[in-house]
């Protein structure tokens, strides 16, 4: 793979779509669905044009299996999403040039290449647990010339020392927000968050601008499934108890819910703050 231009910042989502190919971050070994459930490794030398076209589709890529299962597993733990949601939530986040940056989930480091296109990579701060998922997205960057910042450790505590940031982004679903990422980001700053299917089954993004005082307030914008942190794993029944109960409620639409969390806590809403859900 040959080494990419140098980093700056400034480019648009597309100019920096098309800097960072994907296929720079994917590894050789991912992992495909069989008809039977399972999750079977795919090696890129066992089966290079069915690697390649999975990497360069629309679909997300799956490079975890059961926190790093040997050869079969069922729950993906860790992958290279899919491209048009990548972009989403790029655009969702409203990147600018200088504005300082927290990944929650690094996975391939694929979307921390993009951030640094359009902020600079030395504002660029992201976070993994896993540390053979980290040192291979180290490899990864470093492979394609991008300096960010790599940090290996539990993304619920946040960067203390990397902060304030202009924005906050988690690529892993939450079903209790964080506060470190409320308090790590200035006043006007973004949160963008996937959740959990705690009140909605389609695990919606939240997109939070925090104020003084340390509150974060904003409204679930989109669908999506993401995997969630990994001290926050929601079982299958409560996953069915999520959709049973919205499903009560009349299937409220995801923008009819919204999220304002506190030091004391988080309360999610429907239509307005002074309309709290009943908490799961």
């Amino acid at each position: 793979m040959p080494r990419l231009p140098r980093f700056g910042e400034g480019m648009s989502i597309d100019a920096a779509f098309k800097a960072v190919p994907r296929e720079a971050f994917v590894p050789d070994l991912v992992w495909v669905r069989r008809d039977d459930g399972w999750a079977v490794p795919l090696r890129r030398q066992d089966d290079p044009d069915r690697w390649r076209a999975l990497v360069r589709s629309d679909d997300a890529v799956t490079t975890q299996i059961d926190d790093g299962a040997a050869d079969k597993g069922v729950w993906p733990t860790s992958s290279c999403s899919a491209p048009h949601v990548v972009r989403q939530m790029l655009e969702l986040l409203d990147l600018q040039p200088g504005h300082r940056v927290m990944e929650i989930g690094t996975g391939t480091g694929w979307n921390a290449a993009l951030m640094a296109e359009i902020v600079g990579p030395q504002n660029v701060t992201t976070i993994e647990i896993d540390p053979v998922v980290a040192e291979q997205a180290r490899a990864n960057l470093a492979g394609v010339g991008c300096p960010v910042q790599v940090v290996t450790g539990d993304g619920e505590a946040g960067s203390p020392a990397g902060g304030p940031f202009d924005r906050v982004i988690a690529t892993a679903a939450t079903a209790e927000l964080p506060y470190a990422w409320v308090r790590q980001t200035r006043p006007g700053g973004l949160l963008l968050v996937p959740w959990a299917p705690t009140f909605h089954p389609d695990g919606p993004i939240g997109r939070l601008a925090v104020r003084d005082g340390g509150r974060a307030e904003g409204r679930f914008v989109a669908p999506s499934w993401f995997m969630p942190l990994r001290g926050q794993r929601i079982s299958q029944p409560d996953r069915n108890a999520c959709k049973e109960r919205w499903a009560d409620a009349g299937r409220p639409a995801i923008d009819r819910f919204g999220i304002t969390v506190t030091s004391q806590g988080q309360t999610i809403w429907l239509d307005s703050p002074d309309n709290p859900i009943a908490p799961t």
